[in-house]
């Protein structure tokens, strides 16, 4: 039998083989040895190495300091296999008996640790698996913290008591612990003495799980570097519990039930902040203890430091600390203790990244936005979409990610900064390009996503001077519509940096291209920001053709939001700069928007006037898109004005045009339309039919105020036709949908039609709360129509109780409203003011 060194050399050569990832040919070719010299030293046949040997396979497997000292004693016979093992226990692996000081400040993490306790009662169960938890998470977030927590709850559980261990993969200037030296460690804190303790990992492996046999112990095994570190320090049998801390999620570990530890929440950061700073006075200055936990992402290890640096300043206050980290261009910078930073618990992730997955991250850093998918990550670090969805889940293995919803990654802020700081370090013309080419992605994405949304043809759309290959497919509008809302906010994001940056092309058409699914879905106070940004950088570009488009975009936003006077003006001006232009196309599109403005305010004569005038142009460029549009908007005004007859036949040929371009957005527009001139003249059951296909058709299509104004006027028709509690439960879905999109001219005409209802049911008092809630918001707004129908409903009202003066007057306003706008509904309100002598 060889002898112990020679043997324990066999085992050492083999196991530092493998875990340089070399087969037997490719280590005696680095080593220039031939394969039989290492298969014979392997398998113990020769007992020794040749210095000479020794040395050349120290360097093929870059062994350097105490380890490469260890490997040549033990090549030469030199050190005993009894010296051995504890040259392996004193290099790093030192298990212990006994727990390390719980956390007094500890905070949170309530669920996890009523999982942990059931589990550590579960163990008890004869049968079964042994019970294996890992916990994982990015640096600083508690991962150790929390395992020790755990451990002293539980450990009365285990009466065989339990072992730590630190396995150090991310432990400053020390090599993660490598597992047959664990395993010996493991064997000495177990009482086994070294002489005992047989050279080889299988062997040690066998051994610790003797051990364990029939015990039921505690196990913790602190910052894992991966699985293959792991499985050989497994127990065999059920009974104990192991605990397995690691900053990688542990996939290849079988049986393990993964733990994954978020940063905290705002309230349990707030505590801990307050906690550890010992100043109870902390809890008076909320406000500025929320701003620092914010500002720190919640993460446990950033606010130990703070709280650290709280207590020993005593003259600081929270609001100073908070001021600093608000101010700071590097918060990282900030975050330290002693010689403890986050910073540097950041650079030992990062280190153990390949260096395509090091330069995705840095990558990141330059990326604007919040969060990102395959395509922009592409795009980011110019690599093709398979070899970015294999880094990112690389970075999310790593725990350097998150994956909040399938297919989108998300970094921590703090994580965020240190990205951008490695970015840094790249040469500034490659994170140019990096940006260059992430813009271009965003920008020809949103454009064509918009080209399924848009409802009116560009009159020039901006394009990126490169085409990127890596923009998603979409088939269609539910998938450019689904895009545009993931994207939303990193499309904000990117339009912001552009016009930073002085880049006016993306700072103009990213806002553009953005502007129907803003609109559409009533997120207009965004829209409002960057349709003056692009309006702003339209200007600073000095072109007017862009700045007629952004304010187009401005005044139908305007519209949408009620803001007529605003809107008036903003198209006017896009009417003038087009007329100037000699653009027809642009003006025929201005002219559109401004005259639903006018008819809106009462001026009828005016917006027929503009629509005449854009039919003409739309006709004259061949735009049957803008024909259609301008066809049911001059239908509306026809509406109002009586001219039932007209505005049929224009929304029947708007009908028709939009079905010829495939246009469903504008078909379901007049088909709406179609409805409430169809009510007007009397046709009940042909409006409930148009209003419920318009319905169906917003719906497909996902056009949340189409589908309110599709219901309200549903509820219209229906209560046409005596139906007053399915007409009731027509609008309540109206307007519960209009008060979520904040519009109030829908809001206003909701409410003016159920106090119709309610007037019907002598219900006089819930009608005339609906009527007074109606009439104020349509004069906060200027909706003239929408208030002399509320306005006439109140009137009628109180004649009916009996105060004649009061309804009268309220009659009086209601007539003159109308004969302004020139609503055939002055002649009902005359003749009732005529009966009451008025």
């Amino acid at each position: 039998m060889p002898e112990p060194s020679a043997q324990a050399f066999g085992e050492l050569l083999r196991e530092l083989r493998v875990d340089a990832g070399l087969t037997q040919e490719e280590l005696a070719a680095a080593a220039s040895l031939s394969p039989r010299s290492i298969s014979d030293l392997e398998r113990g046949i020769n007992l020794t190495a040749r210095r000479e040997t020794a040395r050349l396979l120290a360097d093929a497997l870059r062994l350097s300091g105490d380890a490469r000292a260890e490997f040549e004693a033990v090549a030469r016979g030199r050190l005993a296999l009894a010296q051995r093992v504890a040259v392996q226990a004193a290099s790093g692996a030192a298990a212990t008996r006994t727990l390390p000081r719980d956390a007094g400040s500890f905070t949170g993490r309530e669920r996890e640790l009523r999982q942990l306790v059931g589990a550590a009662a579960g163990a008890a169960r004869a049968g079964g698996v042994v019970g294996i938890h890992a916990i994982g998470g990015m640096a600083g977030v508690g991962k150790t913290t929390f395992a020790v927590h755990a451990a002293h709850k539980i450990a009365g559980t285990f009466p065989d008591g339990q072992v730590f261990l630190r396995l150090h993969a991310h432990t400053p200037g020390q090599q993660p612990v490598r597992p047959a030296d664990a395993l010996a460690s493991l064997l000495l804190t177990a009482g086994i003495a070294a002489s005992q303790i047989p050279p080889g990992l299988e062997d040690r492996s066998r051994l610790w799980r003797d051990h364990l046999a029939g015990k039921r112990m505690l196990l913790i095994f602190d910052d894992a570097a991966g699985h293959e570190q792991i499985r050989p320090l497994l127990p065999g049998t059920a009974g104990s519990l192991v605990l397995v801390t690691s900053r990688r999620h542990l996939t290849a570990l079988e049986d393990a039930e993964a733990i994954s530890l978020d940063t905290l929440t705002e309230d349990e950061a707030a505590a801990l902040l307050i906690r550890l700073a010992a100043r109870p006075a902390l809890g008076a200055a909320a406000r500025d203890i929320r701003q620092i936990v914010r500002l720190c992402g919640c993460l446990p290890l950033a606010i130990g430091m703070l709280a650290r640096q709280l207590h020993h300043h005593p003259a600081w206050t929270a609001a100073d600390l908070g001021a600093d980290l608000a101010e700071a261009r590097d918060r990282l910078e900030l975050l330290h203790a002693e010689n403890v930073s986050v910073g540097a618990a950041f650079d030992l992730s990062y280190a153990d990244l390949d260096p395509a997955q090091q330069r995705l991250f840095r990558s990141l850093g330059v990326h604007p936005g919040a969060d990102i998918d395959v395509y922009a990550a592409a795009c980011l670090a110019d690599i093709d979409l398979g070899s970015a969805r294999r880094d990112l889940n690389g970075l999310y293995d790593h725990y350097l990610l998150t994956e909040p919803v399938r297919g989108r990654y998300r970094l921590h802020d703090l994580l965020r900064e240190h990205a951008r700081s490695l970015a840094t370090n790249d040469p500034a013309e490659a994170r140019q390009s990096a940006a260059g080419r992430l813009l271009r992605y965003y920008l020809t994405g949103a454009q064509e996503a918009d080209s399924h949304l848009t409802r009116r043809t560009p009159v020039t759309r901006e394009r990126a001077a490169r085409r990127p290959v890596l923009v998603p497919d979409f088939t269609s509008r539910a998938a450019a519509i689904g895009w545009l809302e993931a994207e939303r906010m990193n499309l904000h994001a990117a339009a912001s940096y552009a016009a930073s940056e002085g880049l006016w092309t993306f700072a103009i058409a990213i806002p553009a291209a953005m502007h129907s699914l803003l609109r559409g879905k009533g997120y207009w106070e965004q829209a409002l920001a960057l349709e003056r940004m692009a309006l702003d950088a339209a200007r600073q570009a000095d072109s007017q053709e862009a700045e007629a488009g952004a304010l187009t975009d401005l005044g139908d936003l305007q519209y949408a939001m009620r803001d007529y006077p605003e809107a008036d003006a903003s198209l006017r001006s896009a009417v003038q700069i087009y007329q100037r232009l000699g653009n027809e196309l642009g003006e025929a599109h201005a002219l559109t928007e401004r005259a639903t403005v006018l008819h809106l305010t009462g001026d009828n004569v005016a917006a027929s006037a503009s629509l005449d005038r854009a039919l003409r142009l739309y006709r004259h460029v061949g735009d049957r898109r803008g024909e259609a549009s301008a066809l049911r908007r001059l239908g509306n005004v026809q509406l109002v004005t009586g001219d039932y007859e007209s505005a049929a036949a224009g929304l029947g040929t708007a009908l028709e045009l939009c079905r010829q371009i495939g246009d469903s957005l504008g078909e379901a527009h007049a088909l709406h339309d179609l409805g409430a001139v169809q009510q007007s003249a009397g046709d009940f059951a042909a409006a409930i039919d148009s209003h419920e296909r318009a319905l169906a058709l917003y719906r497909e299509l996902g056009d949340s105020r189409g589908e309110a104004n599709a219901l309200s006027d549903l509820g219209s028709a229906t209560q046409a036709t005596g139906d007053l509690a399915g007409a009731t439960g027509f609008l309540d879905q109206a307007l519960d949908l209009y008060r979520k999109l904040g519009d109030r001219l829908g809001q206003a005409d909701a409410l003016s039609q159920l106090g119709d209802i309610a007037t019907a049911e002598a219900d006089r008092s819930g009608a005339r709360a609906s009527y007074e809630q109606a009439r104020e918001i349509a004069a906060g707004i200027a909706a003239a129509f929408v208030e002399a129908r509320a306005l006439e409903g109140i009137g009628r009202i109180l004649l009916d109780d009996g105060d004649s003066g009061a309804g009268v007057a309220a009659l009086r306003q209601a007539l003159a409203i109308y004969q302004r706008i020139g609503s055939p509904a002055a002649d009902r309100v005359a003749a009732t003011l005529s009966g009451q002598g008025g």
